[in-house]
């Protein structure tokens, strides 16, 4: 199954998502919160990064979503260092809120990476009214 990470600069917030999300989902779908930074802050902290991913990894790959700037920089230079054991992480191009909605719901279905990073980047366009 399909893992979602989600990366905020606030914990609060990817903590109250991962919840939201995990609702959403159910429990065989791994949601990790990767939020704030080192120091308890607003930021971003690569180690946390890396460590939800490899947490949400069960060998499917994962799906991560990011809130703003830095925190989508912090995901590439990851993703880039080699750092994650060979685990298949696509960087979605997606609204955090709905993008890991979407992501998670269709993750649940046993849909693969591929289905799964489409549906987030798919939120950008779903309009509310």
């Amino acid at each position: 199954m399909i893992g979602i990470v989600l990366v905020s600069h606030s914990a609060a917030l990817a903590e109250g998502l991962a919840d939201l999300v995990g609702q959403v989902a159910g429990e065989d779908v791994r949601v990790r919160p990767a939020g704030g930074s080192g120091d308890g802050g607003l930021g971003t902290d690569p180690d946390r990064i890396a460590a939800a991913i490899r947490a949400a990894d069960s060998g499917s790959g994962v799906v991560v979503l990011a809130d703003i700037g830095s925190a989508v920089l912090s995901v590439k230079a990851i993703m880039a260092g080699g750092d994650l054991d060979a685990i298949d992480v696509r960087l979605a191009d997606a609204p955090l809120v709905e993008g890991a909605v979407a992501a998670s719901a269709l993750a649940a279905t046993g849909a693969d990476l591929a289905a799964v990073a489409a549906a987030a980047e798919e939120a950008r366009v779903v309009t509310k009214l």
